[in-house]
């Protein structure tokens, strides 16, 4: 069983991201406050989770958490920032569009730009330790793994409904054949000669 909350008394919100290592679609990033005596069995890391089970759990967070929020960065600004920075842009994104104010931020990983005013602890593997993060890394899955999902329909060959834009050897064997589409980042090493589709 995840621990329910870091601190005793401060209002808390996990964080997590997921796309980090996509080579197209936005990177996203998820905020969560869950009630203090929040618990729940198949919480868990989402990447420990069926997409069934996932799904499950998103709408369980949805309808009980007292606050979230979820922020798409995108390839462009992806480019212009680096990867990390973008990671961090859309945290810090989400702590802006939260309701109720955070004491304390949760972040999953070990490293963070600090949010003005607000203390955070860097919890490695933290999606596993604590439920609210686990909360903010289904949100995150759930939501950019249904983008690139759309997106597939309109960029079919690329596989994105299977690979959520992940470097599968089908995504670069696509890439290769069709060039890249907006959505792709740019920064990425794609493939060693890359060619673009024209819009």
């Amino acid at each position: 069983m995840l621990a329910s909350s870091f601190s005793k008394d401060k209002v808390e919100a996990g964080l997590d991201e997921a796309g980090r290592g996509c080579l197209a679609g936005p990177v996203v990033a998820a905020a969560v406050i869950l009630p203090k005596d929040f618990s729940h069995p198949d919480l868990d890391d989402s990447k420990k989770l069926t997409h069934k089970k996932r799904m499950a759990l998103r709408e369980m967070i949805l309808k009980e958490a007292i606050d979230y929020k979820v922020i798409e960065v995108q390839a462009e600004e992806i480019d212009k920032i680096n990867i990390l920075q973008a990671s961090f842009t859309a945290m810090h994104r989400c702590v802006d569009g939260l309701k109720e104010k955070p004491e304390l931020l949760l972040i999953d990983g070990n490293r963070f730009r600090p949010y003005n005013g607000i203390e955070h602890e860097c919890i490695v593997k933290g999606d596993g330790k604590f439920l609210s993060i686990a909360a903010a890394s289904i949100l995150a899955k759930t939501h950019r793994d249904l983008l690139m999902t759309q997106l597939s329909e309109e960029f079919p060959q690329y596989g994105w409904e299977k690979n959520a834009g992940y470097p599968t050897k089908q995504h670069r064997a696509a890439i290769a054949a069709h060039g890249t589409t907006p959505w792709h980042r740019n920064s990425f090493k794609l493939l060693p000669e890359q060619k673009t589709i024209q819009f």
